[in-house]
């Protein structure tokens, strides 16, 4: 491959991509455990899908990012093991390739829509994987038992995640203004990349 067939625009937004799941891991670190699920998770897919011409790259790379983040995740500060797939691994994927189609529909990226469908991706994670973690059978933490199979379990479920939805919007807010701000500012100082 030659330099010439390397994309400009596809490289800066792979490489922000990237920068922002490196960050994922050093945020889920055990130092930084206050801090968790404020992570720039909904933003690299909001961000995926709007940038992106291909939409197969849309969803590809913040997928691959988030996968690749998830696996070492799991092997230095979770499990110790090498885990490639895991429980409810559908509900989150599920949820983030939805949050890459939110990105595709944004249209112009004004301050308001980033903080609409940052606010708007944090809360379809918030229902629908811990929908996955209330149907799954998981425990409450507060009993010891599992959720029971009714609307009651459902709301404690979503309850006890409250603070985990509220760092995800904080996250989300945070690092959609630092990557759509970040390659808006380059777009306008780089044109090159506007192509």
């Amino acid at each position: 491959m030659s330099l010439q067939n390397i994309h400009p625009r596809t490289t800066a937004l792979v490489a922000l991509i990237l920068l922002a799941a490196a960050f994922r891991l050093v945020q889920s670190s055990p130092v930084f455990s206050i801090l968790s699920n404020l992570t720039p998770f909904g933003a690299m897919a909001l961000f995926g899908g709007h940038y992106f011409k291909d939409k197969w790259k849309a969803m590809l790379v913040p997928v691959i990012a988030l996968w690749l983040s998830d696996i070492f995740l799991n092997r230095f500060y979770y499990t110790d093991q090498w885990v490639f797939f895991y429980g409810g691994q559908l509900w989150v994927y599920g949820t983030f390739a939805a949050t890459v189609g939110l990105g595709m529909l944004m249209g112009k990226p004004t301050a308001l829509r980033i903080t609409g469908f940052g606010i708007g991706a944090a809360l379809l994670h918030w229902l629908v994987t811990d929908f996955g973690v209330w149907i799954g059978g998981s425990t409450d933490i507060t009993t010891g038992l599992p959720f029971t199979r009714d609307w009651t379990g459902f709301i404690k479920c979503l309850t006890l995640a409250l603070p985990f939805l509220r760092n995800m919007i904080i996250g989300n807010l945070v690092f959609c203004g630092v990557l759509f701000g970040a390659f808006e500012y380059a777009q306008r100082r780089y044109p090159v990349l506007s192509k």
